[in-house]
């Protein structure tokens, strides 16, 4: 790559990406009400049924998608800083290692309401990039690709499958999901933070570990970083040619997985054996539906040129993605924790879209006012500001 990448322009496509991934991401939050799981029964037959539609659509279509988008795109920001400061003559994997550190204070702000946060996760897994910084193509393929492949859980798989005594402690995040919802429910909003401190960090944290999210982040952060070498985001023919193999591929590969999810974990007797089939294959099937979705947004943004008016609109929201991430929270638990309007009560999957909307369309107008007026969000800014602080 001869020039850096750090114009608007060049990366309108990653932005618009990112922001739909969020948006999705904020959608599925508001459905599962901030993770205070209920369904009112008050609700008419009629609207059980399109909640349920709802519910399962979204959750088709979003749910381990997004957030692996969202994961490939922070790999691909890695590698255009590595690269510009790389230009300057600048190693820039010291200063992305103090990055990390200052997002994992960002990820403190976020836990603390919001018992679902991934930039814990993120902050911990994206030191494996610094490693591979300059390994050859080839062989970070060779690795993000055993990393996605869940070795750990196809290990316990085998091993289960020659040692019948075996026994798998799954949902070691149960006790602190307990109490977490706990809190959420009848807690005030003081009681909310202090149970996240501890109680809300342990449960998703070690729910992400146990359901293969430490791997697959790995993974996704180092494909996403392969991306950005390859100039996969920037229209050539080239490009536009790797895109189409990674869309049929990716379509001929995912179809096997889908029914092998679907069909074989009901032929499978041993829970040792089937706890991590159902995290693996599941994890491979939504990289895989996930490549789709990439794939046809970023052709059709080639085809247009500079992407279709659907496409940009969205621009604005994923140039502000960390803050509009932790913020949503924010709102998010405002309106449905015990402590707030405690909607949980009375939204089913329907009600909890359309609130999920409305959160999206504020923070998108508000986006579109900040970058008006300045160069980044006032979260990114900081964090920006921070990985240059002089030393």
């Amino acid at each position: 790559m001869n020039n850096t990448l750090h114009t608007s322009q060049r990366l309108g496509v990653v932005d618009a990406l990112r922001g739909f991934a969020l948006l999705a991401i904020v959608l599925l939050h508001n459905l599962e009400h901030y993770n205070v799981y209920f369904l009112p029964e008050f609700l008419p037959e009629w609207l059980k049924t399109v909640d349920k539609y709802v519910w399962d659509t979204m959750f088709f279509l979003f749910a381990g998608k997004a957030y692996a988008t969202f994961s490939l795109l922070f790999g691909f920001s890695y590698y255009i800083q590595f690269h510009n400061a790389e230009k300057r003559g600048i190693d820039f994997r010291g200063r992305f290692a103090w990055r990390l550190v200052l997002l994992f204070l960002f990820a403190q702000l976020h836990a603390l309401f919001y018992d679902g946060d991934i930039l814990v996760l993120y902050a911990v897994v994206g030191f494996v990039l610094i490693p591979v910084s300059k390994l050859k193509d080839k062989t970070v393929f060779i690795i993000a690709l055993l990393l996605l492949l869940q070795p750990f859980e196809w290990g316990r798989m085998i091993y289960a499958a020659f040692n019948s005594g075996y026994t798998i402690n799954g949902n070691h995040c149960l006790p602190y999901a307990i109490l977490s919802e706990q809190a959420s429910i009848h807690g005030s909003f003081w009681d909310v933070l202090r149970n996240n401190i501890w109680n809300g960090q342990l449960y998703s944290n070690i729910w992400q570990v146990e359901n293969g999210r430490l791997f697959q982040t790995a993974a996704l952060f180092m494909f996403g970083m392969l991306l950005g070498r390859r100039q996969y985001f920037i229209k050539s023919e080239k490009s536009i040619s790797a895109w189409k193999r990674i869309l049929k591929l990716s379509i001929i590969v995912y179809i096997p997985l889908y029914l092998l999810c679907i069909y074989i974990p009901g032929s499978i007797s041993n829970p040792s054996i089937l706890t991590p089939y159902n995290i693996a294959m599941p994890s491979l099937a939504n990289f895989a539906f996930m490549a789709i979705l990439v794939s046809l947004f970023t052709l059709c943004w080639f085809k247009k040129g500079e992407g279709y008016q659907w496409q940009k609109f969205i621009i604005p929201y994923g140039r502000m993605s960390l803050t509009n991430y932790i913020t949503q929270s924010i709102i998010g638990v405002c309106i449905y924790y015990g402590f707030g309007l405690g909607l949980y009560k009375s939204t089913g999957a329907s009600a909890t879209l359309g609130i999920g909307v409305v959160i999206f369309i504020v923070q998108w107008l508000f986006s579109r006012y900040w970058l008006m007026r300045h160069k980044q969000g006032p979260l990114e800014y900081l964090w920006r500001q921070g990985t240059w602080v002089k030393i």
